[in-house]
Protein backbone atom coordinates (compact mmCIF):
# COMPACT_ATOMS: atom_id res chain seq x y z
CA UNK A 1 0.00 0.00 0.00
CA UNK A 2 1.10 3.25 -0.35
CA UNK A 3 1.82 3.94 3.21
CA UNK A 4 4.61 1.55 3.23
CA UNK A 5 6.54 3.22 0.26
CA UNK A 6 6.64 6.55 1.63
CA UNK A 7 9.43 7.98 3.81
CA UNK A 8 9.12 9.01 7.31
CA UNK A 9 5.13 8.38 7.66
CA UNK A 10 2.49 11.17 8.09
CA UNK A 11 -0.58 10.53 9.08
CA UNK A 12 -2.42 10.93 6.27
CA UNK A 13 -0.42 7.73 5.00
CA UNK A 14 -2.26 5.40 7.23
CA UNK A 15 -5.73 6.17 6.91
CA UNK A 16 -7.73 4.32 4.66
CA UNK A 17 -7.48 5.34 1.02
CA UNK A 18 -9.11 3.46 -1.42
CA UNK A 19 -6.57 1.47 -2.54
CA UNK A 20 -7.39 -2.36 -2.32
CA UNK A 21 -5.04 -3.69 0.12
CA UNK A 22 -5.99 -5.88 3.09
CA UNK A 23 -7.52 -4.51 5.93
CA UNK A 24 -4.90 -4.50 8.43
CA UNK A 25 -2.03 -3.19 5.80
CA UNK A 26 -2.10 0.19 6.91
CA UNK A 27 -2.07 -1.21 10.88
CA UNK A 28 1.17 -3.24 10.09
CA UNK A 29 3.00 -0.44 7.87
CA UNK A 30 2.30 1.96 11.12
CA UNK A 31 3.74 -0.54 13.30
CA UNK A 32 6.89 -1.29 11.10
CA UNK A 33 7.34 2.76 10.91
CA UNK A 34 6.93 3.10 14.39
CA UNK A 35 9.68 0.21 15.70
CA UNK A 36 11.93 1.39 13.26
CA UNK A 37 11.72 4.94 13.42
CA UNK A 38 11.44 7.94 16.47
CA UNK A 39 8.98 10.16 15.91
CA UNK A 40 10.06 12.89 18.16
CA UNK A 41 6.21 14.78 17.78
CA UNK A 42 4.43 11.68 19.30
CA UNK A 43 7.08 11.18 22.34
CA UNK A 44 4.97 12.35 25.01
CA UNK A 45 1.73 11.05 23.56
CA UNK A 46 -0.09 8.73 26.35
CA UNK A 47 2.04 8.85 29.24
CA UNK A 48 0.80 7.76 32.19
CA UNK A 49 -0.13 10.18 35.26
CA UNK A 50 0.19 9.39 38.62
CA UNK A 51 -1.95 10.79 40.84
CA UNK A 52 -4.48 13.73 40.84
CA UNK A 53 -4.04 16.27 38.23
CA UNK A 54 -2.54 19.56 39.86
CA UNK A 55 0.02 22.32 39.97
CA UNK A 56 2.84 19.66 39.98
CA UNK A 57 1.70 16.03 38.74
CA UNK A 58 3.63 12.93 39.08
CA UNK A 59 4.09 11.37 35.26
CA UNK A 60 5.66 8.24 34.48
CA UNK A 61 8.29 8.12 30.59
CA UNK A 62 7.67 4.91 28.76
CA UNK A 63 11.22 4.17 30.05
CA UNK A 64 9.48 3.83 33.52
CA UNK A 65 11.04 6.45 34.60
CA UNK A 66 8.78 8.50 37.02
CA UNK A 67 8.72 12.52 37.84
CA UNK A 68 7.12 15.43 38.39
CA UNK A 69 5.96 18.12 36.33
CA UNK A 70 4.72 21.16 36.26
CA UNK A 71 1.59 21.08 34.88
CA UNK A 72 0.19 23.16 31.84
CA UNK A 73 -1.10 20.46 29.92
CA UNK A 74 -4.90 20.03 31.62
CA UNK A 75 -8.16 21.26 30.71
CA UNK A 76 -9.27 21.85 34.17
CA UNK A 77 -8.44 25.26 34.07
CA UNK A 78 -10.28 26.17 37.43
CA UNK A 79 -9.05 22.74 39.28
CA UNK A 80 -12.16 21.45 39.77
CA UNK A 81 -11.41 17.73 39.38
CA UNK A 82 -9.68 18.05 42.91
CA UNK A 83 -12.18 20.54 44.67
CA UNK A 84 -12.77 19.45 48.37
CA UNK A 85 -16.72 19.81 47.33
CA UNK A 86 -16.87 18.14 43.94
CA UNK A 87 -14.87 14.85 45.31
CA UNK A 88 -17.07 14.58 48.63
CA UNK A 89 -19.88 14.86 46.61
CA UNK A 90 -18.84 12.14 44.49
CA UNK A 91 -18.02 9.86 47.37
CA UNK A 92 -21.28 10.54 49.13
CA UNK A 93 -23.05 9.50 45.57
CA UNK A 94 -21.32 6.23 45.30
CA UNK A 95 -22.27 4.95 48.81
CA UNK A 96 -25.68 6.29 47.94
CA UNK A 97 -26.30 5.34 44.26
CA UNK A 98 -23.22 2.80 43.40
CA UNK A 99 -20.89 3.17 40.62
CA UNK A 100 -22.88 3.21 37.65
CA UNK A 101 -26.48 3.25 36.58
CA UNK A 102 -26.25 0.28 34.00
CA UNK A 103 -29.40 1.56 31.74
CA UNK A 104 -29.92 4.02 29.37
CA UNK A 105 -31.47 7.72 30.15
CA UNK A 106 -34.81 6.77 28.57
CA UNK A 107 -35.27 3.52 30.84
CA UNK A 108 -33.78 3.00 34.15
CA UNK A 109 -30.59 5.55 33.94
CA UNK A 110 -31.94 8.44 35.00
CA UNK A 111 -31.64 9.74 39.10
CA UNK A 112 -32.67 12.77 40.94
CA UNK A 113 -29.04 13.67 40.30
CA UNK A 114 -29.01 13.54 36.84
CA UNK A 115 -32.32 15.77 36.80
CA UNK A 116 -30.78 18.05 39.21
CA UNK A 117 -27.74 18.45 36.82
CA UNK A 118 -30.23 19.32 33.99
CA UNK A 119 -31.63 21.73 35.83
CA UNK A 120 -28.42 23.62 36.87
CA UNK A 121 -27.27 23.83 33.28
CA UNK A 122 -30.22 25.07 32.31
CA UNK A 123 -30.07 28.12 35.20
CA UNK A 124 -26.27 28.54 34.39
CA UNK A 125 -27.10 29.35 30.37
CA UNK A 126 -30.64 30.70 31.32
CA UNK A 127 -32.42 28.66 29.36
CA UNK A 128 -35.91 26.58 29.80
CA UNK A 129 -33.75 22.91 29.79
CA UNK A 130 -31.19 21.16 29.09
CA UNK A 131 -29.93 17.76 28.07
CA UNK A 132 -26.69 15.70 29.31
CA UNK A 133 -24.98 13.16 27.00
CA UNK A 134 -22.59 10.28 28.05
CA UNK A 135 -19.40 11.98 26.35
CA UNK A 136 -18.63 15.70 24.35
CA UNK A 137 -17.90 14.38 21.39
CA UNK A 138 -20.92 12.24 21.09
CA UNK A 139 -22.81 15.57 22.24
CA UNK A 140 -21.87 17.56 19.15
CA UNK A 141 -22.21 14.13 16.50
CA UNK A 142 -25.13 13.42 18.17
CA UNK A 143 -27.17 16.91 18.63
CA UNK A 144 -26.03 17.81 14.67
CA UNK A 145 -26.85 14.17 13.19
CA UNK A 146 -30.53 14.75 15.04
CA UNK A 147 -31.56 17.90 13.87
CA UNK A 148 -30.12 18.22 10.03
CA UNK A 149 -30.04 15.80 7.24
CA UNK A 150 -30.37 15.98 3.49
CA UNK A 151 -31.55 19.35 2.02
CA UNK A 152 -30.77 21.09 5.34
CA UNK A 153 -27.29 23.39 5.29
CA UNK A 154 -24.91 23.60 7.54
CA UNK A 155 -22.03 26.54 7.76
CA UNK A 156 -19.31 25.77 9.63
CA UNK A 157 -15.99 27.77 10.86
CA UNK A 158 -13.06 26.15 9.46
CA UNK A 159 -11.38 25.76 13.04
CA UNK A 160 -14.21 24.01 14.53
CA UNK A 161 -13.88 20.63 16.54
CA UNK A 162 -13.35 17.28 15.01
CA UNK A 163 -16.80 16.07 16.50
CA UNK A 164 -18.63 18.84 14.65
CA UNK A 165 -17.06 17.64 11.31
CA UNK A 166 -18.09 14.31 12.32
CA UNK A 167 -21.76 15.20 13.12
CA UNK A 168 -22.18 17.04 9.81
CA UNK A 169 -20.79 14.40 7.84
CA UNK A 170 -23.25 11.82 9.46
CA UNK A 171 -26.03 14.34 9.59
CA UNK A 172 -25.91 14.26 5.15
CA UNK A 173 -26.58 17.85 5.03
CA UNK A 174 -25.05 19.57 2.48
CA UNK A 175 -21.86 21.68 4.81
CA UNK A 176 -20.14 24.91 3.62
CA UNK A 177 -16.85 25.79 5.46
CA UNK A 178 -15.93 29.79 5.91
CA UNK A 179 -12.46 30.73 6.51
CA UNK A 180 -11.88 31.31 10.80
CA UNK A 181 -13.70 34.04 12.19
CA UNK A 182 -13.91 35.56 9.17
CA UNK A 183 -17.42 36.97 8.86
CA UNK A 184 -17.38 38.46 5.47
CA UNK A 185 -16.66 34.59 3.92
CA UNK A 186 -19.33 33.49 6.01
CA UNK A 187 -21.67 36.18 4.88
CA UNK A 188 -20.98 35.43 1.22
CA UNK A 189 -21.90 31.94 2.05
CA UNK A 190 -25.37 32.34 3.82
CA UNK A 191 -26.15 35.19 0.92
CA UNK A 192 -25.99 32.36 -1.89
CA UNK A 193 -27.83 29.66 0.04
CA UNK A 194 -31.18 29.01 -2.02
CA UNK A 195 -34.54 29.89 -0.87
CA UNK A 196 -35.18 26.03 -0.85
CA UNK A 197 -32.52 25.30 1.68
CA UNK A 198 -34.72 27.07 4.80
CA UNK A 199 -32.78 24.86 7.24
CA UNK A 200 -29.75 26.59 7.45
CA UNK A 201 -27.21 26.10 10.95
CA UNK A 202 -24.19 28.00 11.52
CA UNK A 203 -22.18 25.79 14.08
CA UNK A 204 -18.91 27.55 15.44
CA UNK A 205 -16.61 26.71 18.54
CA UNK A 206 -16.82 29.44 21.61
CA UNK A 207 -13.20 29.42 22.06
CA UNK A 208 -11.57 27.38 19.51
CA UNK A 209 -9.46 24.71 21.30
CA UNK A 210 -6.17 24.89 19.20
CA UNK A 211 -5.63 28.02 19.76
CA UNK A 212 -7.82 29.82 22.18
CA UNK A 213 -9.24 32.55 20.31
CA UNK A 214 -13.29 33.50 20.12
CA UNK A 215 -15.76 33.56 17.61
CA UNK A 216 -17.55 37.15 16.94
CA UNK A 217 -20.75 35.54 18.57
CA UNK A 218 -22.47 39.06 18.12
CA UNK A 219 -21.55 39.24 14.26
CA UNK A 220 -22.90 35.76 13.75
CA UNK A 221 -25.96 35.85 15.70
CA UNK A 222 -27.00 39.02 13.43
CA UNK A 223 -25.73 37.21 10.16
CA UNK A 224 -28.10 34.33 11.52
CA UNK A 225 -31.40 36.53 11.86
CA UNK A 226 -30.58 38.56 8.85
CA UNK A 227 -30.11 35.20 6.66
CA UNK A 228 -32.94 32.85 8.41
CA UNK A 229 -30.03 30.54 10.12
CA UNK A 230 -30.32 29.15 13.76
CA UNK A 231 -27.21 29.18 15.51
CA UNK A 232 -24.94 26.44 17.62
CA UNK A 233 -21.78 27.17 19.89
CA UNK A 234 -20.17 24.48 21.15
CA UNK A 235 -18.21 26.56 24.16
CA UNK A 236 -16.00 23.67 25.61
CA UNK A 237 -13.54 25.45 26.22
CA UNK A 238 -15.19 28.95 27.64
CA UNK A 239 -17.53 27.81 30.36
CA UNK A 240 -16.34 28.82 33.87
CA UNK A 241 -13.62 30.79 32.35
CA UNK A 242 -14.42 33.60 29.42
CA UNK A 243 -17.76 36.36 29.74
CA UNK A 244 -18.03 38.84 32.95
CA UNK A 245 -19.47 35.99 35.08
CA UNK A 246 -17.79 33.03 33.60
CA UNK A 247 -21.45 31.66 31.88
CA UNK A 248 -18.71 31.89 27.98
CA UNK A 249 -18.33 33.02 25.06
CA UNK A 250 -22.08 34.60 24.30
CA UNK A 251 -21.80 36.08 27.73
CA UNK A 252 -18.61 37.60 26.63
CA UNK A 253 -20.62 38.97 23.57
CA UNK A 254 -23.91 39.91 25.11
CA UNK A 255 -25.72 37.89 22.85
CA UNK A 256 -26.67 34.68 25.26
CA UNK A 257 -30.28 34.89 24.87
CA UNK A 258 -29.95 34.34 21.16
CA UNK A 259 -27.97 31.37 20.57
CA UNK A 260 -30.37 28.64 19.71
CA UNK A 261 -28.32 25.73 21.02
CA UNK A 262 -25.91 25.41 23.34
CA UNK A 263 -23.15 22.87 23.41
CA UNK A 264 -20.68 21.99 25.66
CA UNK A 265 -18.56 19.15 27.51
CA UNK A 266 -18.30 18.09 31.00
CA UNK A 267 -14.92 17.37 30.67
CA UNK A 268 -12.93 20.68 30.33
CA UNK A 269 -13.42 22.85 33.16
CA UNK A 270 -15.79 20.64 34.61
CA UNK A 271 -13.40 18.28 35.19
CA UNK A 272 -15.00 15.34 34.31
CA UNK A 273 -16.44 13.33 31.58
CA UNK A 274 -19.97 14.01 29.17
CA UNK A 275 -21.24 16.28 27.23
CA UNK A 276 -24.91 18.67 27.47
CA UNK A 277 -27.02 20.72 25.48
CA UNK A 278 -29.08 24.19 26.90
CA UNK A 279 -31.69 25.51 24.94
CA UNK A 280 -35.85 25.58 24.75
CA UNK A 281 -37.93 23.31 26.78
CA UNK A 282 -39.33 22.25 22.72
CA UNK A 283 -35.74 21.80 21.34
CA UNK A 284 -34.82 19.64 24.98
CA UNK A 285 -37.40 17.46 24.54
CA UNK A 286 -37.08 16.41 20.70
CA UNK A 287 -33.34 15.77 21.43
CA UNK A 288 -34.22 13.30 24.23
CA UNK A 289 -36.15 11.49 21.55
CA UNK A 290 -34.33 11.67 18.62
CA UNK A 291 -30.47 12.38 19.54
CA UNK A 292 -29.13 8.43 19.18
CA UNK A 293 -25.57 9.55 20.93
CA UNK A 294 -28.47 10.03 24.13
CA UNK A 295 -30.90 7.16 24.00
CA UNK A 296 -28.08 4.31 22.96
CA UNK A 297 -25.80 5.89 25.47
CA UNK A 298 -25.68 4.07 29.59
CA UNK A 299 -26.14 7.34 31.27
CA UNK A 300 -23.03 9.10 33.35
CA UNK A 301 -22.44 7.41 36.35
CA UNK A 302 -24.08 8.81 40.09
CA UNK A 303 -21.02 9.59 41.72
CA UNK A 304 -19.62 11.59 38.04
CA UNK A 305 -22.85 13.34 38.37
CA UNK A 306 -22.85 14.29 41.65
CA UNK A 307 -19.79 15.93 41.40
CA UNK A 308 -20.86 18.09 38.47
CA UNK A 309 -23.56 19.39 40.86
CA UNK A 310 -21.40 20.87 42.87
CA UNK A 311 -19.24 22.23 39.77
CA UNK A 312 -22.38 24.05 38.70
CA UNK A 313 -23.30 25.64 41.81
CA UNK A 314 -19.59 26.99 42.01
CA UNK A 315 -20.09 28.07 38.20
CA UNK A 316 -23.62 29.69 38.71
CA UNK A 317 -21.81 31.49 41.97
CA UNK A 318 -19.02 32.29 39.97
CA UNK A 319 -17.25 30.77 42.98
CA UNK A 320 -14.86 28.34 41.59
CA UNK A 321 -11.78 30.79 41.10
CA UNK A 322 -11.97 32.29 38.02
CA UNK A 323 -10.22 35.68 38.84
CA UNK A 324 -7.02 33.66 40.17
CA UNK A 325 -7.16 31.58 36.85
CA UNK A 326 -7.10 34.87 34.78
CA UNK A 327 -4.04 36.84 36.98
CA UNK A 328 -2.51 33.16 36.47
CA UNK A 329 -3.23 33.66 32.41
CA UNK A 330 -1.89 37.28 32.26
CA UNK A 331 1.08 36.59 34.30
CA UNK A 332 2.10 33.64 31.93
CA UNK A 333 1.19 35.60 28.38
CA UNK A 334 3.16 38.60 29.94
CA UNK A 335 5.80 35.84 30.80
CA UNK A 336 5.70 34.51 27.31
CA UNK A 337 5.67 37.61 25.56
CA UNK A 338 8.34 39.31 27.15
CA UNK A 339 10.67 36.32 26.59
CA UNK A 340 10.08 36.63 22.68
CA UNK A 341 7.60 33.70 22.15
CA UNK A 342 4.43 34.30 19.39
CA UNK A 343 1.24 33.32 21.20
CA UNK A 344 -0.97 33.88 18.48
CA UNK A 345 -4.08 35.67 19.10
CA UNK A 346 -5.22 33.90 22.48
CA UNK A 347 -8.12 35.12 24.45
CA UNK A 348 -8.81 32.71 26.64
CA UNK A 349 -7.03 30.01 29.13
CA UNK A 350 -4.93 28.67 26.26
CA UNK A 351 -2.06 29.81 25.31
CA UNK A 352 -0.15 28.58 21.75
CA UNK A 353 3.37 29.31 21.20
CA UNK A 354 3.13 29.01 17.82
CA UNK A 355 6.64 27.21 16.02
CA UNK A 356 5.80 25.71 12.72
CA UNK A 357 7.95 22.98 12.30
CA UNK A 358 6.57 19.44 13.55
CA UNK A 359 10.46 18.05 14.08
CA UNK A 360 11.52 20.75 16.22
CA UNK A 361 7.95 20.91 17.86
CA UNK A 362 8.19 17.48 18.84
CA UNK A 363 12.21 18.09 20.31
CA UNK A 364 11.35 21.16 22.12
CA UNK A 365 8.31 19.36 23.42
CA UNK A 366 10.25 16.56 24.48
CA UNK A 367 13.01 18.28 25.86
CA UNK A 368 10.22 20.52 28.43
CA UNK A 369 8.45 17.41 29.33
CA UNK A 370 12.34 15.96 30.34
CA UNK A 371 13.29 19.55 31.81
CA UNK A 372 10.27 18.75 34.48
CA UNK A 373 7.33 21.22 32.19
CA UNK A 374 3.80 19.18 30.85
CA UNK A 375 3.22 20.81 27.55
CA UNK A 376 0.69 19.52 24.59
CA UNK A 377 1.79 19.44 21.14
CA UNK A 378 -0.67 20.44 18.34
CA UNK A 379 -0.20 19.15 15.10
CA UNK A 380 -1.72 17.87 11.73
CA UNK A 381 -4.52 16.91 12.02
CA UNK A 382 -5.55 19.53 14.28
CA UNK A 383 -4.14 22.25 12.43
CA UNK A 384 -2.34 22.72 9.21
CA UNK A 385 1.76 21.56 9.47
CA UNK A 386 2.82 25.10 8.96
CA UNK A 387 0.69 26.60 12.23
CA UNK A 388 2.05 23.40 14.40
CA UNK A 389 2.88 24.99 17.59
CA UNK A 390 2.42 23.89 21.54
CA UNK A 391 -0.80 24.59 23.78
CA UNK A 392 -0.22 25.48 27.04
CA UNK A 393 -3.38 25.17 29.02
CA UNK A 394 -3.02 27.76 32.59
CA UNK A 395 -4.95 26.66 35.73
CA UNK A 396 -6.30 28.61 38.53
CA UNK A 397 -4.22 26.50 41.01
CA UNK A 398 -0.56 27.23 39.50
CA UNK A 399 1.52 29.72 42.04
CA UNK A 400 3.75 32.32 40.95
CA UNK A 401 6.88 29.77 41.63
CA UNK A 402 5.36 27.29 39.53
CA UNK A 403 4.73 29.97 37.02
CA UNK A 404 8.45 31.11 37.41
CA UNK A 405 9.93 28.39 36.77
CA UNK A 406 7.91 27.36 34.01
CA UNK A 407 9.09 30.31 31.92
CA UNK A 408 12.86 29.69 33.10
CA UNK A 409 12.34 26.11 31.27
CA UNK A 410 10.45 28.24 28.46
CA UNK A 411 13.32 30.90 27.72
CA UNK A 412 16.21 28.08 28.15
CA UNK A 413 14.78 25.46 25.60
CA UNK A 414 13.31 27.75 23.41
CA UNK A 415 16.62 29.63 22.91
CA UNK A 416 18.09 26.21 22.50
CA UNK A 417 15.71 25.29 19.71
CA UNK A 418 15.89 28.47 17.99
CA UNK A 419 12.37 29.13 18.98
CA UNK A 420 13.15 32.64 20.19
Amino acid sequence: MKAADTKPGQFEDFLPNGDGAELFAKVDALANLLDSTSIDYIGGLGLEVIGPIGPRTLIREPDGETHPVIMLGSNSYLSLTTHPRVVAAAKEACDRYGYGMGAVSLYSGTTDLHRDLERRIAEFYKTEDAIIIPCGYSANVGVISCLCGPGDVIICDAYNHASIFDGCKLSGADVKVYLHRNMKHLERILKSLSDSQAGRLIITDGVFSMDGDIAPLDEIVDLAKRYGARVMVDDAHGVGVVGPTGRGSAEAYGCMDRIDINLGTLSKTPGAVGGYCAGSARLIQYLRFYTRTYFFSTSLPPPVVAGLNEVFKLLIEDAAGREELWHNVQYMRDGLKSLGFDTGNTQSAIIPIMVGDEGKLGRFNNDLRRGGLYTNVVTYPAVRRKECHLRLCVMNSLTKQDMDQALSILGELGKKHGII
